[in-house]
């Protein structure tokens, strides 16, 4: 029997042996002390007995027993050796009673390399044990500025509040985000029971995904459950899930998992889309255009927030541009969780075909409400989303910003120029840098000090750039409603009374009117048929921005911005393109490359005349955490 048995067992060594190697990857077992001789380690921690994830344990400490072991730990000796000899005795003391020494084993990396006890490891892989008692020694390596180093240390803090080694996540942030759905603050430390429900969460999950992914699922089981948490919130602490339950909800959120699986692939439209060309036969059919109605979701009123003004002007611009075949209705102050949920779904019944969910911070209800109405069209107002059931459109601000930095750079006498900038999400950075290199190109020695108004009042940052001699300022783009304050776009402030040179202007109509038409046209249905994530992402030459220069711009600095802003508009010049300086060096030494748009979406780095930096988590104010966590650039340490 233990003959027969460690026959299967080297069966499964050699398929795992011989699929490694066609693949081009080494087929044995890892060694630690390879890896570690090209780390830098700075401390050892002594863990104690701790049970292992069977498949967490993926190599051996020292080389000498590795080319024992094909990569899943199945035996590759033969079968009369020695070593195949005390295989099946352990196996044989297993089956009798059990293996009850732990093995020694280091951690490094949330991996584990054994030091004693290989054909344990290999016995118990091969009985299908979930967990292997060892005792264990983590090695941890120097910090750096890597995102697998860095998303370690995310983990290393997660465990020290929860002492959970099983939970292991790919994306930074991650491990926040799980701690929020399970409702832990950040640094509380678990007891005996949180980790017992959690864990029973968890093992409830494993057993269905694995059943409905097979072998081998998409993706990591933890990145699945964290995904799974943000659509379905769980309390560990109330009445349990059953399996069935579990099941169903899987099954309406699979095609998300299969796009992760893919790498998330995502489009950026940064034109509106022609409508498919059409036969004779297809008119025939063409049931004419279909009757709309629009259900717009905010988080604020337009009496008091710019933001959610504009969108109600496009709103209204939508029923003039589509009497008679366009109907809007408007919910304001909906907050996120169970409010927001229940207005989209009163949307529904109202019979909305199209729902646009004003900010950020609705994107997890929107994909929540979009996972169980497919037929509805759900877009949330933010940049660069990876998720397939609904898409996203932003304005395309940059250019703009570029425009107001060659104005900034030409009038600045000098040398100081001060921007104001809210929320470090993604865009926002491309704002910064665009402003400072269209300064720099008009003015190579003028520097930009940039403060963050969710960080320091807006006063206050005005009061410093006037002690400082800092007189032309980029506020942001918006009046607020029933406002005296004039501190918009492009400010000298110098005098009393502020002076506005510039201003970006969002035509929120025009972009609305136009995802409006690629539903009528058809370009919609055209364009989700590759199954990825789609992100409209329009500017000045889809007429979505504008940009004004006030008189009091010298007439000659107007004509050089009209040219520019003419060259944008017709795709002849980027303010991405060409050499491109941070902080820190060069990002990009190509002439004749422009970034692409997902490099200056994602872009973390500040332009080398940016005095200034991205703020710390812990002093943004509570609104802009909201947005961070849903939007933020993935360098604002906690």
């Amino acid at each position: 029997m233990a003959r027969e048995d460690y026959q299967k067992a080297l069966k499964k060594g050699e398929r795992s042996y011989a699929r490694y190697l066609s693949e081009g990857k080494y087929p044995y077992l890892q060694v630690l002390e390879e890896l570690l001789s090209h780390t830098d380690v700075v401390a050892e921690e002594d863990l104690g007995i701790c049970s292992i994830p069977s498949e967490m344990i993926v190599g051996t400490f020292t080389a000498g027993r590795r080319t024992a072991f094909a990569p899943n730990f199945m035996p590759l000796l033969d079968d009369e050796s020695e070593f195949a000899a005390k295989w099946q005795t352990l196996y044989n003391a297993h089956l009798e009673e059990g293996i009850h020494d732990p093995i020694k084993c280091y951690e490094f990396m949330n991996r584990y390399y054994v030091l004693e006890g290989n054909k344990r490891v290999s016995v118990l892989k091969f009985c299908g044990a979930p967990s292997v008692q060892g005792n264990v020694t983590r090695i941890i390596p120097k910090r750096t500025d890597e995102p697998e180093n860095r998303l370690y240390f995310e983990f290393l803090a997660f465990y020290k509040c929860s002492k959970v080694n099983y939970i292991v996540l790919s994306k930074l942030g991650s491990y926040r985000t799980l701690l929020e759905k399970l409702g832990f603050e950040v640094d509380y430390k678990w007891t005996d029971d949180d980790r017992m429900e959690v864990r029973s969460l968890y093992v409830r999950f494993e057993k269905v995904y694995k059943e409905k992914g097979g072998e081998r699922p998409p993706i990591p089981t933890a990145d699945a459950f964290l995904m799974y948490l943000e659509l379905y919130p769980c309390d560990p602490h109330q009445e349990e899930k059953l399996p069935s339950q579990i099941k169903s909800e899987l099954v309406k959120m699979w095609d998300e998992i299969l796009l992760q699986a893919k790498g998330n692939p995502s489009e950026i439209k940064t034109e509106p889309q022609e409508a498919p060309k059409k036969n004779l036969f297809d008119y025939l059919l063409s049931p004419g255009t279909k009757y709309l109605k629009i259900a717009f979701v905010h988080d604020k009123n337009p009496q008091d927030s710019a933001w959610i003004y504009g969108h109600e002007l496009g709103r209204m611009y939508l029923e003039e541009q589509f009497k008679g075949k366009v109907e809007t209705i408007s919910y304001n102050d909906v907050s996120q969780g169970a409010e927001l949920e229940n207005t989209l779904d009163d949307a529904i019944e109202k019979k909305c075909n199209i729902i646009f969910t004003t900010t950020p911070q609705f994107l997890e209800g929107s994909i929540k409400t979009a996972i169980k109405n497919p037929s509805v069209k759900i877009l949330n107002c933010s940049v660069d989303t990876n998720h397939q059931c609904i898409r996203t459109y932003y304005a395309r601000l940059f250019e703009a910003k570029f425009l107001s930095g060659l104005v900034a750079g030409a009038l600045c006498k000098n040398g100081k120029i001060g921007y104001m900038a809210d929320y470090p999400i993604c865009g926002m950075i491309a704002n910064i840098n665009a402003f400072a290199i269209g300064v720099k190109m008009v003015n190579p020695n003028a520097t930009i000090q940039l403060e963050w108004t969710t960080v320091r009042s807006k006063q206050e940052i005005l009061e410093d750039f006037k002690a400082n001699e800092v007189n032309l300022v980029s506020c942001l783009e918006m009046i607020v409603p029933n406002s005296p304050s004039r501190y918009f776009g492009l400010v000298n402030i110098e005098k009393d009374e502020p002076e506005n040179l510039t201003a970006v202007i969002w035509n929120w109509g025009a972009l609305y009117k136009k995802l409006v038409e690629t539903v009528q046209n058809g370009a919609w249905d055209s364009a989700g048929s590759d199954g990825v994530a789609l992100n409209y992402w329009w500017g000045m030459s889809a007429g979505v921005v504008d940009f004004i220069c006030s008189p009091k711009v010298p007439v000659k600095t107007r004509q050089l911005v009209e040219f520019m802003q003419h060259q944008i508009m017709e795709g002849g010049f980027s303010p991405f393109s060409g050499e491109l300086y941070s902080q820190d060096g060069i990002v990009q030494s190509d002439d004749n490359r422009s970034l692409t748009p997902e490099e200056i979406i994602n872009m973390r780095w500040l332009a080398d005349n940016v005095n200034g930096s991205l703020p710390h988590w812990n002093k943004l104010n509570e609104d802009a955490k909201a947005v961070v966590e849903v939007q933020g650039v993935d360098n604002i340490e906690e």
